[in-house]
């Protein structure tokens, strides 16, 4: 294993490209403000926690500014995208005010929305969550989920991948 040594300057480069040697699906976080208007941000850092009670994590930077919004809310969506759902994870990862239009998609627990054509899809209760480093780490407890049989979009060294059978 190749390990390099620099200065300070580029570490937080190498590190973000070190973790990206590990695969990840790619979702989109789903829910309402206050105002009722469907928001949604492409996240990467989401996984299970327990399966007794059933718990998922995910993680968001403290510089968006969706950030209050998602920490304020009871409800939201964890969306697993399908891998010809590329198209969505960008829309969601840009700065575009309203990412739902033209949109079509379900509701869930307290009004959420359910992206369409998802392999699953987990409705979730916000009910922990703490401070780390420069992001804010979400635990909470699904409360509903279902899942189609389709393959997912992957997200390795820095590009869009898909399973190879």
């Amino acid at each position: 294993m190749t390990q390099q040594r620099s200065s300070a300057e580029d570490f937080s480069r190498r590190f973000r490209n070190s973790l990206g040697m590990f695969a990840t699906g790619i979702t989109v976080v789903t829910t309402r403000t206050p105002a009722g208007v469907p928001i949604g941000l492409t996240v990467n850092s989401f996984n299970s926690v327990s399966l007794e009670p059933p718990l998922i994590v995910w993680s968001l930077s403290n510089d968006l500014p969706s950030r209050p919004l998602f920490e304020g809310c009871e409800y939201y969506a964890i969306n697993v995208l399908a891998e010809d759902q590329a198209e969505l994870s960008q829309r969601f990862a840009s700065r575009a005010e309203d990412k739902f239009v033209g949109l079509e998609f379900d509701t869930g627990a307290g009004g959420v929305p359910l992206l369409r054509g998802c392999c699953a899809r987990f409705q979730c209760r916000n009910t922990v969550r703490h401070e780390g480093g420069d992001h804010v780490v979400f635990i909470s407890e699904v409360v509903d989920f279902d899942r189609a049989e389709r393959a997912p979009l992957i997200y390795f060294g820095g590009a869009y991948r898909q399973l190879k059978a």
